[in-house]
């Protein structure tokens, strides 16, 4: 309906060590997620796809952060999990909310690490006509 549409997808995942930490299916899987992060540097991984229809015009992008995780108690990752706030975030925490107080320090994009390279994203979408400040005709 929206010939003129642009789409833009992203995911997330988690990398540690040689593997590949997606959202966890259950308690358990959180607990050990957040055991095995604990006190450790993770990679978090933001993919992107953008399409245009119109132009039949497609670009996929990556970004990667490095988080460095502070060692967690037993209590703390309990009361985490009992939030609910790990079972549907990759790695078992989301940055973006109560997850953020285990996150000592980010190198890299804040942004792909909460799940959208807002600064590459912006940068890209330019290939498509879209700048950020551009003003709508009127």
């Amino acid at each position: 309906q929206h010939p003129d549409a642009v789409v833009i997808a992203a995911d997330t995942f988690v990398v540690f060590g040689d593997k590949l930490l997606g959202k966890p299916k259950s308690e358990k899987e959180a607990e050990e997620m957040l055991r095995m992060v604990s006190g450790k540097r993770l990679t978090v991984i933001t993919g992107v796809t953008i399409m245009e229809k119109a132009q039949a015009k497609e670009l996929s992008f990556s970004e990667e952060t490095i988080l460095e995780m502070k060692e967690m108690t037993d209590e703390e990752i309990f009361a985490y999990i009992k939030t609910g706030e790990p079972m549907d975030k990759a790695g078992a925490f989301g940055m973006q909310e109560l997850g953020a107080s285990f996150v000592k320090r980010v190198e890299g994009d804040f942004f792909s690490a909460v799940g959208l390279p807002l600064y590459r994203l912006m940068q890209e979408l330019k290939d498509f006509g879209i700048h950020a400040f551009q003003q709508s005709p009127d």
